[in-house]
């Protein structure tokens, strides 16, 4: 698949040994520089290990045992999560999340995530996309 000893093998050990499914570039500057992390970024997308969820946002692929399409190997939220933990943003529980707790019948889908700061970054798969709750830090 790719060359012994090359930056995209090493790239490749990397993802399949890691614990998270959602990787950023910045995971792999140890490596090389930016451009050439983001070429190997685009050919393993095209070659079916990651798939793309935004700007600088992959996730680890796996086949769907319904439609045999390409999906991220973990839940979409689930992998968003870890993406934005990768870029210290931190996630706190969302009023939906709280009322869930606190006894309401409306299970939270974990497609709205709760920050308190300003996020400009779409993360998207299918057609679905991550949106982001403003939490105050009073709550």
């Amino acid at each position: 698949m790719f060359r012994r000893g090359s930056l995209a093998e090493t790239m490749l050990k990397r993802i399949e040994k890691a614990k998270t499914s959602a990787f950023v570039p910045g995971d792999f500057f140890d490596l090389s520089d930016r451009d050439q992390t983001g070429r190997v970024l685009r050919r393993l997308v095209r070659q079916g290990v990651l798939i793309k969820l935004g700007y600088g946002i992959y996730a680890r692929a796996g086949r769907s045992e319904r439609s045999d399409k390409l999906v991220p190997e973990k839940y979409f939220p689930e992998v968003a999560k870890e993406a934005l933990k990768k870029l210290n943003v931190t996630i706190y529980p969302t009023t939906y999340d709280r009322l869930y707790q606190s006894g309401g019948l409306q299970v939270p889908t974990g497609f709205v995530l709760g920050v308190r700061q300003r996020i400009s970054r779409n993360i998207s798969f299918d057609g679905r996309s991550i949106k982001y709750e403003r939490i105050s830090s009073k709550n």
